[in-house]
């Protein structure tokens, strides 16, 4: 069947272990079982053909990264500011019974009714199978990840490099938590030491129980692929985990599409979406969203302007030609015109959000070159509140760093 044509027992052997592995047996029958699953691969929702590969020539990509004019605004022009996060931060229970903590990118620590919940957890350096080239971290993990404590669950959306991390991976591996992952992921946590019987494989709109929560894998508009072949053979997906109380949604990587609405219509309404909102082109316009198609993503899945959106997907790694501050920009502009509550935390700050305020200042702002027009303004109170704990932040992060990280664009 088409896509699964393995690697010579040669190649295998040279391929770093950070291509994973590919679905065998009873995991590739299941596969093959899937109603989305046709002519030998992944069907994006309602079987539209999503644009996976970039439009234009690879050359032609080349030169927009390396545009000497938009290259500065791709990178902060200083240390981004990370929140200190502290085991204090973290082992006070939540008030609300809901508290999220953006670690950056897409890695979010959800902590709801009771339960802890890790979603694409990134503690590498770079999101590459090789340790000297490719995307390279802004700034660094708010805490290593070991000082996280028990987690009961993580999460992946799919098995892109920024999502699926080799060294993270690894070292749950050695710890009692349990993994949601799309079909045929499993395949590569296996590989890297863990366990099958800590691995809940899912297709769309299949769910799993895990202790008091729900965890349901629920459709996105998006690919799949590692190593040296896009075959389509592992899944992509957005979730939802619903505890006693409280319900949030994971968009991983998607572009916009309308099944939003019946997301939100199933599962919802949401006490907070996490929503990509970085990494977008009119290059690929079918697998990322821009900020204002998030907001909108956001609106659908709630059906109206109810509960808060957690930008992520932004402002750890540098993927796209997009000046790097833009998705906060945008999604913070998009949610003050359509009247919805908006989390901007900084990287490793907890915030609940149900609490009567939660972080939205623009602190990228402190670090970003300024557009052309100058910055839009925001109200003298959160200016002043934003210049205070970024200076802070700045301050902590630059003695614990130890200088500017460097910025790699995207291969």
């Amino acid at each position: 069947m088409a896509g699964f044509r393995s690697l010579s027992p040669g190649l295998r052997a040279l391929q770093p272990e950070a291509f994973g592995a590919d679905p065998s047996g009873e995991r590739l029958a299941r596969i093959r079982r899937s109603p989305h699953f046709k002519d030998g691969v992944f069907q994006n929702p309602g079987g539209i053909g999503a644009r996976i590969r970039p439009s234009g020539s690879g050359l032609d990509i080349a030169k927009a990264f390396l545009d000497k004019d938009t290259r500065p605004r791709r990178s902060p022009s200083g240390p981004i500011p990370v929140h200190p996060t502290t085991l204090a931060d973290l082992a006070r229970p939540p008030a609300t019974g809901l508290r999220l903590t953006w670690m950056g990118h897409s890695s979010v620590l959800a902590e709801i009714d009771g339960h802890r919940v890790l979603f694409d957890p990134v503690w590498g350096e770079r999101c590459s199978p090789f340790p000297f080239a490719g995307p390279k971290r802004l700034h660094p993990a708010p805490l290593p990840l070991a000082a996280l404590g028990p987690v009961d669950v993580v999460v992946i959306s799919h098995d892109h490099y920024d999502h699926l991390d080799l060294p993270s991976v690894k070292a749950l591996a050695g710890t009692d938590t349990l993994f949601a992952v799309p079909l045929g992921v499993g395949a590569h946590l296996e590989h890297w030491g863990v366990s099958a019987d800590r691995i809940r494989e899912l297709d769309w709109h299949e769910a799993t129980r895990v202790g008091g929560l729900t965890l349901t894998a629920t459709p996105a508009r998006h690919f799949c692929g590692r190593g040296l072949r896009n075959t389509q053979h592992t899944l992509w997906a957005s979730w939802v985990v619903a505890g006693d109380e409280h319900r949030i949604f994971h968009s991983g990587d998607t572009g916009y599409f309308d099944g939003f609405k019946d997301i939100g219509a199933a599962y919802g309404p949401f006490d907070a979406t996490m929503i990509q909102i970085g990494a977008y082109s009119d290059l690929w316009p079918d697998i990322h969203m821009t900020p204002e198609e998030g907001l909108r993503a956001h609106l659908d899945l709630q059906g109206g302007p109810g509960g808060a959106i957690l930008p992520i997907h932004w402002a750890t790694f540098n993927l796209a030609m997009h000046p790097w501050s833009d998705p906060g920009e945008g999604s913070l502009a998009a949610a003050r015109a359509a009247g919805t509550r908006i989390a901007l935390p900084r990287p490793g700050e907890p915030f609940e959000p149900a609490a009567e305020t939660v972080p939205c200042e623009p602190w990228w702002r402190a670090v970003a070159i300024a557009p052309a027009g100058g910055w839009p303004d925001v109200p003298p109170e959160a200016k002043a509140k934003a210049m205070a704990d970024t200076v802070r932040d700045i301050s902590t992060g630059a003695a614990e760093d130890g200088g500017t990280p460097e910025v790699v664009p995207a291969g």
